[in-house]
């Protein structure tokens, strides 16, 4: 990795605005910017938005970014005609997919099955068969995979290809060379093969991944070729690293590869810099939410780490590669209020971009989140993005009264209310699924508000949740991409080893655990990664004979397999609050590789000596008393460490605003975040 160059620039790019950020190695100083999101050509926002930043690109070591391409590819069925080459008499693996229906749909009699992303006449099977320890049981039939790959391409017109074949996990030589017979008959066609994606067992999962790689593929390389292409016009020859779905960064060249990897690689940022926020503040237990533009976006940080998933599903696809356990609802700034009936909803729909919420001034016509903060005087349409957006209030406040106001036969500020009303019940909904489902109680949590319309909403959810406190970082606005400059580069290895404990050797784990970090320090070696900062870490996923899911168990530094049971027994406990006597099975086993980067450090500022004096204040209505009342302004930048804020309050910043009521007061700590209380009831 170059070390010339001192700057490392990170660009998150959302539905309505990409955030930029720059960090000079030398000096510490972090620049940032906001620019609009350009949904036609998504590169030129991100141009823009460099060139917002005044980023040095020639003198840059590293460009991080994390896109929604993917995941929004999948979202709005926009993706690429993907075609499936599989083993004979397999092809409806995929179609046939699991029995259990999802929890909104289990006793919905009206129920119908998705649409499959790849119809039956686009799944193709061919001779070759592997038997479940990875021996040939049947030569693979290199000719009809020829013949099936032509046929996808000429009679259905596909633009990409997904191979997978039953247990490749164990044994990817079929694979591998009918990858390379498709690669070499239809040379314009994306290939993704499930055993470069994944090492584990379960063949509809297996192909459900490598279809949803496929299926973004070609957009993705398109995407990330043609920004590539335009850092360089810029005079960028750094490294450019794209953010992991479950963490850190891979670079470019990787993410292509298998660019599944990257499907909810924005959201993933702000957990990154969420971990290293709680870390320097004392707090290992956090609740994140991330409320942008279009969507709000929940999880969890358990003793200082984001909770990982590895059998997350999207859009009712299941995928079997690590993934932050991320809520993701339409309650964004921009998500739309409109009425069912007599009934207000809000969202899922947003105004994104363009046209945006009316008080953009863009030409919107349908009221938004922004909008209702807008009327409820928690936004100064004055000093919008600092004053860089001319809003138009009067705009916003008319479409208020005419789509929501006037048909509910009310105000405009209680329509207003009304909407963040249904917004929030909605974000409590979903934070709900990630806490108290999963046996976790939130008031044990503090919560970290970013995201541009985060600070103004998320201190009542706290209220609503009864957690005591909520965290807003520097920058808030921006956080997913500081989270970025915070990310080292990271890897994933995973094979299944199914063995009850009890058959297991420890030397034959060890042996198993010694490949896949081999396989880690050679990739990150490849990647100009030196030796001592290279770190690699070693678990297990356990479970009791019988049982379907499994727990992870962190495996270093074991001496014995009692001390692994030891660890998955307290594990299960923890989780499901109890343990059995049945016997112990191992699953997978995963490496983590991790290659340490250079990265922004937080550091301490210098005390105030008073309580801050506000700059003036403005009406605003107050979730508390339940009315509008005057609320103190006051400027972020003219904060210190041990500063004091009572509510109800507004804490402007150009790029957001930090919204608390009247039984919530603020301090700000030694690194300069704002700490915001909420007050006991009586």
């Amino acid at each position: 990795m170059r070390q010339d160059n001192k700057h490392r620039v990170a660009v998150d790019i959302g539905g309505t605005f990409v955030d930029a950020i720059t960090f000079d190695r030398e000096t510490g100083e972090v620049d940032l910017e906001k620019a609009a999101t350009t949904p036609d050509q998504p590169s030129d926002g991100v141009r823009n938005s460099v060139d917002k930043v005044g980023a040095d690109l020639a003198n840059t070591d590293a460009f991080v970014h994390g896109t929604t391409l993917g995941l929004n590819a999948v979202l709005e069925r926009d993706g690429a005609r993907t075609g499936i080459i599989t083993n004979e008499g397999f092809t409806d693996v995929y179609e046939i997919a699991r029995t259990n229906l999802e929890r909104d749909a289990m006793y919905d009699i009206n129920y119908e099955k998705p649409e499959s992303m790849v119809p039956r006449r686009r799944r193709l099977g061919v001779p070759g068969r592997l038997d479940a320890d990875g021996a040939v049981v049947e030569e693979l039939d290199e000719a009809a995979v020829r013949e099936a790959a032509i046929e996808l391409v000429e009679e259905h017109d596909v633009d990409s290809i997904a191979i997978c074949f039953l247990h490749a996990y164990q044994n990817d030589q079929h694979e591998q060379a009918a990858a390379a017979v498709v690669r070499e008959a239809c040379p314009d066609v994306s290939v993704s093969v499930s055993s470069d994606i994944t090492g584990e067992y379960r063949e509809y999962e297996r192909t459900s991944t490598a279809v949803l790689d496929s299926y973004i593929k070609p957009i993705f390389e398109n995407y990330v070729d043609t920004l590539d292409g335009a850092l360089s016009e810029d005079g960028f020859d750094g490294s450019f690293f794209i953010t992991r779905s479950g963490g850190g960064t891979l670079t470019a060249d990787s993410a292509k590869t298998a660019p599944v990897h990257t499907i909810l690689s924005g959201p993933a940022g702000g957990l990154i810099g969420a971990s290293q926020v709680g870390d320097v503040a004392g707090r290992d237990n956090l609740i994140t939410v991330d409320m942008g533009g279009t969507s709000l976006d929940a999880a969890v940080i358990e003793d200082g780490s984001p909770v990982v998933k590895y059998d997350s599903t999207l859009e009712h696809q299941p995928m079997l590669i690590p993934v932050y356990d991320i809520r993701t609802i339409g309650a964004g700034g921009g998500s739309i209020a409109w009425l069912d009936g007599d009934l207000l909803k809000v969202g899922p729909e947003s105004a994104g971009a363009e046209p945006g919420p009316i008080c953009y001034n863009n030409g919107g016509t349908e009221p938004t989140v922004t909008d209702a903060g807008l009327a409820l005087g928690y936004l100064d349409p004055a000093d919008f993005l600092g004053g860089d957006m001319d809003t138009a209030e009067q705009a916003a406040i008319d479409g208020i009264r005419s789509k929501l106001a006037d048909p509910l036969e009310t105000t405009v500020e209680d329509a207003s209310r009304g909407v963040f009303d249904v917004a929030l019940a909605n974000t409590v909904g979903a934070i709900r699924e990630i806490t108290v489902e999963k046996g976790l109680d939130p008031r044990d949590f503090s919560m970290v508000a970013y995201g541009g319309a985060g600070p103004m909403f998320v201190p009542l959810v706290a209220r609503e949740l009864g957690v005591d406190e909520v965290l807003v970082p520097q920058a808030p606005s921006v956080f997913s991409a500081w989270g970025m400059l915070m990310a080292d580069v990271v890897y994933d290895f995973s094979q299944t080893h199914i063995a009850v404990l009890d058959d297991v050797e420890l030397a034959g784990l060890d042996e198993a655990f010694d490949e896949l970090e081999a396989e880690g320090r050679e990739t990150l070696s490849a990647e100009g990664i030196s030796e001592d900062r290279q770190e690699l870490e070693r678990t297990v996923e356990m479970r009791y004979f019988g049982q379907e899911h499994t727990v992870e168990v962190n495996a270093d530094g074991i001496d014995d397999l009692d001390e692994l049971a030891d660890r998955f027994e307290a594990q299960h406990e923890t989780r499901y609050g109890h343990t059995m006597d049945d016997p112990v099975q191992v699953v997978h086993l995963r490496v983590r590789a991790i290659g340490e980067n250079d990265k922004p450090s937080l550091e301490r500022r210098e005390r105030s000596d008073g309580t801050p004096e506000p700059s003036g204040t403005r009406e605003a209505y107050c979730f508390a008393s339940g009315e509008f009342r005057d609320f103190d302004e006051y400027e972020r930048g003219t904060l210190a460490p041990g500063d004091e804020l009572d509510g109800p309050a507004v804490v402007t910043e150009p790029t957001t605003s930090l919204v608390f009521h009247g039984d919530q007061s603020a301090t700000v700590d030694e690194y300069g975040h704002i700490i915001i209380s909420t007050e006991d009831e009586q």
